[in-house]
């Protein structure tokens, strides 16, 4: 069993939990995804690593209320026990086989949407701790739905908050920063002084990552793409999370989740999102009247 010590509401429908898990804390890489049980009963879940730590032997958590399963994890409390909290799964960043020397000149642009500002965290606090420069763009609906944004600023060098009220940050879509910090970019080139992006990542909603990568083609930047949403079992079994990319069909839960942007097919991969999305408001309405 694996105890949750620490609990803490995000926001009203995103949860944080500290999960003791010493062995996969021991193992876990940024960019990997773990699988977990609430009960004997429950569906396995696919959730990404958002932090750990080896020497307290804890995994960090991150659920959004989008269902039946997840608000059911989000209905535990400290001091309760996943049945399962299997992991690390999945192929970590590429960067993470980088040496310190090569990561140390480089610099990197992340670009997080909602919930995808947790797997981006992790990510952006190791290139930190090896010497790359990092900004990091966080988007989201309303301020009350930014998440992370004190612990991003700890350890990014710099953070530009959007938000499409205008509550928070500057009002728009992180495509338009993202353009503009390209686009400063290009307009650098010629100065010898000046260091540009080396690669960017993002990682949040499918239609956001779809109009990121639009966005950012022109510029010719290597761009990575999360497609974590589109996990299901988490074992390639179920093959809910079948895509195409470049061409040929790869499974994010075992072959990913981060692939190249530009070898993605959107439209697909917003179309299998849809497939189960009946069956889970079903099962959701089921678990707010207590029946599950």
């Amino acid at each position: 069993m694996y105890k949750i010590l620490k609990k803490r509401d995000l926001n009203p429908v995103i949860t944080l939990m500290e999960v003791d898990a010493p062995r996969m804390a021991a193992s876990a890489k940024p960019g990997q995804f773990l699988i977990v049980r609430a009960h004997e009963k429950g569906e396995r879940i696919p959730l990404t690593i958002c932090d750990f730590d080896s020497k307290k032997g804890t995994v960090t958590i991150v659920t959004q209320v989008v269902g039946a399963s997840s608000r059911q994890i989000c209905y535990l409390n400290e001091g309760d026990s996943f049945t399962d909290f299997v992991g690390p799964l999945g192929e970590p960043s590429e960067f993470v086989h980088m040496t310190r020397e090569k990561l140390s000149g480089m610099r990197f642009l992340f670009i997080a949407g909602g919930l995808g500002t947790a797997p981006v965290y992790p990510q952006v606090k190791f290139l930190h701790s090896m010497g790359a420069s990092v900004d990091v763009i966080i988007g989201a609906k309303s301020s009350s739905l930014l998440i992370f944004e004190e612990e991003m600023k700890a350890v990014c060098d710099n953070l530009y908050i959007c938000t499409d009220d205008g509550t928070a940050g500057r009002k728009g879509l992180v495509t338009e920063v993202m353009k503009e910090l390209l686009e400063a970019d290009r307009q650098q080139k010629e100065n010898q002084h000046y260091k540009c992006y080396d690669h960017a990542v993002a990682i949040g909603p499918m239609i956001m990552m779809k109009f990121v990568t639009l966005a950012a083609k022109p510029f010719g930047i290597p761009l990575t793409v999360s497609l974590n949403t589109l996990m299901v079992d988490g074992t390639g079994m179920c093959g809910a999370c079948r895509v195409t990319v470049g061409g040929k069909s790869r499974f994010a839960c075992v072959e990913g989740p981060e692939f190249d942007a530009y070898q993605v097919d959107f439209e697909e991969a917003m179309r299998r999102q849809t497939m189960y999305r009946s069956i889970e408001t079903e099962a959701d309405h089921n678990c707010k009247l207590g029946l599950h």
